[in-house]
Parts: structure tokens; sequence; C-alpha cells
């Protein structure tokens, strides 16, 4: 939208153009299918290996072991159901984070309901994982634990590595997914480094299409299929393959490695820019999660004594956009349930909102949110104090 200051890049992020033309020109010239054999299909057949291999550098995995998906949502179910139901002969225990991605939390309930025990792991106020205190949760049962490198609401990075290395003392048949949606593209991302079994990524968070993403193992295991079909993606996804979208995956991961020390530093200034600058015109403002271990993206923010609904609105008339830290509703249900594990209380979760900037925020961008937001504030809270 013309004009729009938009600072939701953890929803989504816009398509860069050259991502675009990249899905463009397979739409039009590279459209056959990669699994015919006339010279059309070879032609869609070395685009598609080509996109693998591009992911698989930047990822530091070997380009057998990546599998396109629908998305970062699909690639966690996968990787949870598909592996705790292939090693479940050894155990019937799953480890978790509290702040881990709804896709992660759903297929957790959903092997509950097959007759699995869920272990969860507490975080600190600031979002972070204790280490020794998650391997405390650790069994020799134990065969699917589950940590997201990267929170999607407050940033907060966690030690995956180090987690690791407790997964593989305490529960080495365990398999060690490792949700890297938020993370890739925004800091380095190697699944050798994190001692990661497998790892989920998803394009619409670097600039590429919706509908795409990738789940990387790490060599060891493959999970057991979900759904079942043509032979693709070597029987672990099959279904044709969305080429456009996985050119498109490709080409914006090529592009967010290619820039990434510094674009992950322009951006660390426009969010600290933002948070220096809101703070200093509304004193209780509060900011979640870790400050020094976290993605430089992710702001989220408690606004004391004003509704994180009112003031979206507020922002949104002025045509600044971003998103709430929990949907605004008086269920219990309706709470984020990464803030309430940081320790907020219902107000306070009801009172977030989460800025996140991308390759397209510039610093008027910035000066804009600086000028409107306390403005915005201010007048909710004269408002909230006449009643």
């Amino acid at each position: 939208m013309e004009g729009a200051v938009y600072l939701d890049n953890a929803a989504t992020t816009r398509c860069d153009p050259r991502v675009a033309e990249a899905i463009g020109r397979t739409l039009s010239e590279d459209y056959g299918n990669p699994s015919s054999v006339h010279p059309l299909g070879v032609r869609a057949g070395r685009a598609l290996r080509a996109a693998r291999e591009t992911l698989a550098r930047a990822l530091d995995a070997g380009p057998a072991n990546v599998f396109f998906t629908s998305g970062g949502t699909e690639a966690n179910n996968l990787a949870l159901l598909g592996f705790a139901r292939a090693t479940r002969r050894h155990g019937l225990h799953v480890v978790v984070s509290a702040i881990e991605h709804p896709s992660t939390l759903g297929a957790v309930k959903a092997l509950e309901e097959e007759g699995f025990e869920t272990a969860i792991a507490p975080v600190d106020e600031k979002g972070r994982i204790d280490p020794d205190a998650f391997g405390e949760l650790l069994r020799p049962d134990t065969v699917a634990v589950a940590v997201m490198l990267a929170n999607n609401e407050v940033g907060a990075v966690a030690p995956i590595a180090e987690i690791a290395k407790r997964v593989r003392s305490r529960s080495p048949r365990a398999v060690f997914h490792v949700d890297a949606v938020q993370a890739f593209g925004k800091i380095p991302v190697s699944i050798r480094a994190l001692g990661a079994d497998s790892l989920s990524v998803s394009a619409h968070k670097i600039h590429g299409p919706k509908g795409v993403g990738a789940l990387v193992l790490g060599g060891r295991r493959r999970p057991r299929a979900l759904v079942f079909g043509g032979g693709q993606e070597e029987n672990l996804r099959p279904g044709t393959e969305n080429l456009p979208g996985i050119v498109g995956f490709a080409r914006a991961a090529a592009l967010a490695i290619e820039t990434l020390e510094a674009e992950a530093a322009r951006l660390r200034a426009l969010r600290d820019r933002l948070w220096a600058g809101l703070a200093k015109h509304i004193p209780d403002l509060r900011r979640n999660g870790d400050p020094e271990a976290c993605v430089p993206t992710i702001l989220s923010l408690t606004f004391p004594g004003v509704p994180a609904e009112a003031l979206l609105h507020q922002l949104e008339a002025k045509g600044i956009y971003v998103s709430a830290g929990a949907a605004c509703h008086a269920k219990k249900s309706s709470l984020s349930h990464v803030l309430v594990a940081l320790g907020l209380d219902r107000a306070h979760v009801n009172s977030t909102l989460r800025f996140s900037v991308g390759r397209f925020t510039t610093e008027e961008d910035v000066a804009v949110a600086l000028d409107a937001v306390p403005a915005a504030y201010e007048g909710l809270r004269a408002l909230a104090s006449k009643r």
C-alpha cells in the first residue's frame, strides 16, 4: 500500500522484486513438471536441483537432505509426527520448550492423543532456556525434542548447540528438531553447528513467496511420511513440486545469505533506534525478551494501561502496521502462551504489540513510527483517565 509503514515482517515479508522475477520466469518458461522426461520436464528438474543445492549451501546441509514443503508449519509437523512415530518403539516421551510455535505444539498435542507423554521446558522472564534445566527433563525413553532457534513473538535466540549436547548425552535415541523459521536469513544457521537432526525454514519470512518451506535433515535419520502419492521428494513429501515457489525460495535464500551480516547490522540499528525512541517518550514501556540473545528484527513491547487492540487500530489509521503480541480477547485461551511463559499477567499480555523490521524498512519508517506511537499511546491513556 502506497505510503504504508510496514512493521510486521515477523508475520510475513514483502516479496523481493528479484524473487518475484525468478518466480515469474519459472511460471512462464520453466513450467514443465520436474518428473517428466521430455525437455521441458528435464529443464524443470534442473531448476529444482539447483534450488535444492542453494538451500543446502545456505543451511550447511547436503542437497539430498533438503525436502520442500508447503511452509514451516508442515515442516514442523513432518518432523515431530514423523520422527516420533518412526522411533516410538524406543519410547513415548517428547520434550519441547514452553514458547514453541503453535504448529509444533499442535503436533505434540496430536502425539499425546496417540499415547505420547510431553514434558514442557520453562523459560525465564526474558524467554531464555537454561540448557541444564532442559537436560533434567530428558530421559532414556525420550524420542523427540523440539526447540525453536528464534522465538516468533519476542525474538529470543535459544542456546541450541548446548541443548543438543544434553540431548545426545541423556537421550541418545532422541531426534532433535529445530524450528529455524524466524532465524533463517537473520542470523547464521548451520544444521551441523547447531547439532540438530532437522531444521524447518520458510520462504515468506525472508522476502520469498508464501506457501513454500523446507525440512532439512542432518543425515542421521528420516521421519515417516505423513502423506503418500507419486514419490516426489524421495517419498517423504510426495506431490508435484511447487517449482515457482521453490525457485523463489532459493533466490530469496541466496539474497539473504549474500547480505546477511550487513543487513543484520542495519536492521538491528533500526530496531534499537525504535526501542530507544519509544522508551524515551513512554517511561513505563516494557521490552519483552532478551535484548542480547535475539534476532535483529523483532521488538516486543508492552504498553501498560492501554489495550493493544486499541493502539493497533490507532496506528492502522495512520498507515502503520504492526501486530498484537496476543489475541485481544477476554478468554484465557486467547492469551499468548509465549508471553505467559515469560511471566506477564493478563493485563500486560493484552497490552503488548510486536514491531518487526525487514529489508524494505527505512529510517523514515522508524521516524514516522516514533512520531505516531507515543502520540497514539498518550491519546489512549488520556481517554482512559477520563472514564
